[in-house]
């Protein structure tokens, strides 16, 4: 004889559970990898909770849930040692984004300075999902920070989803093809418009081939979006990308003038000017 089957809420109920716990599993088996100093280490979300200098954190003004949060959180500078000031940190995101951030702020440790922490999803509960639909968190390990406005740090500089964290010299030198001629001025707009794209946008794209990001393509080959949108229509992407193109799986945010001011989208389109003139060979196809 076939056995009843449990009520309709009881399977519900169970497949809830089953959820939670495929969740908690999943974060409690979450690992970290950390390159620095000439070290490699790795960490599971348990040590990082129970590491000596985790602390519990509130950020008044989150940048991926906007809201306050809460956070047991360890400082980003405890999980750096033997990185020089004058380095950068790479952060890499699992689906691809990839974060450079200039290692000094990272290092900062007086009081009334930006301070960088790694929060750490714990296995329950589990953090808030990051929009309305999906399961996915900021998590296991997201890049938060107190008084961000002490170091004009922008939303690209709290990379979440975070898997790895690895010590690399700064992204001029690694990746030339990003910089401008020699004879350049220091003090020229297009010069300062590669620290704004070097900031925001090389997360998500590469420029010339250059750069970590798998996330969005190219912004120099084949073409530079100069080459394809008029100014007007350049600007309003950089400040809300849905007004100019529109698709279900849209990622890129929009930049308003707090992230990049008018000044600095002045000049990030000066750099794209000039940079479009000044393209590497692109690729054969294959």
């Amino acid at each position: 004889m076939r056995a009843a089957r449990p009520p309709l809420a009881q399977r519900w109920l169970a497949g809830v559970l089953l959820a939670c716990l495929q969740a908690a599993a999943a974060s409690a088996a979450s690992e970290l990898t950390v390159t620095a100093g000439g070290r490699t280490q790795k960490y599971t979300t348990a040590a990082l909770l129970a590491h000596p200098a985790a602390t519990t954190i509130t950020v008044p003004a989150d940048v991926a849930y906007k809201r306050p949060m809460t956070y047991r959180a360890v400082p980003v500078a405890a999980l750096l040692g033997g990185i020089p000031r004058e380095d950068s940190v790479k952060f890499v995101a699992g689906d691809g984004f990839a974060a450079t951030i200039a290692a000094a702020p990272l290092l900062a440790s007086a009081d009334d300075a930006a301070r960088a922490y790694l929060a750490i999803e714990p296995p329950a509960p589990a953090w808030p999902a990051l929009k309305a639909g999906s399961p996915a968190t900021a998590g296991p390990f997201y890049v938060v920070w107190l008084r961000p406005e002490k170091g004009r740090i922008v939303p690209e500089q709290w990379p979440f989803q975070v898997v790895r964290i690895e010590g690399v010299v700064p992204l001029a030198v690694r990746f030339p093809a990003l910089l401008p001629a020699a004879g350049v001025d220091p003090a020229d707009p297009i010069r300062r418009g590669l620290v704004v794209f070097t900031t925001n946008c090389i997360v998500c794209h590469t420029f010339n081939l250059a750069g970590d990001a798998m996330v969005g393509p190219d912004l120099n080959v084949p073409h530079n979006p100069t080459e394809y949108l008029r100014e007007e229509y350049l600007r309003r992407l950089v400040r809300n990308p849905a007004s100019v193109r529109y698709w279900k799986e849209q990622k890129m945010p929009g930049f308003d003038a707090a992230a990049i001011s008018d000044r600095e989208l002045d000049e990030l389109l000066a750099y794209f000017y000039y940079m479009a003139k000044r393209k590497v060979d692109v690729p054969a196809p294959r």
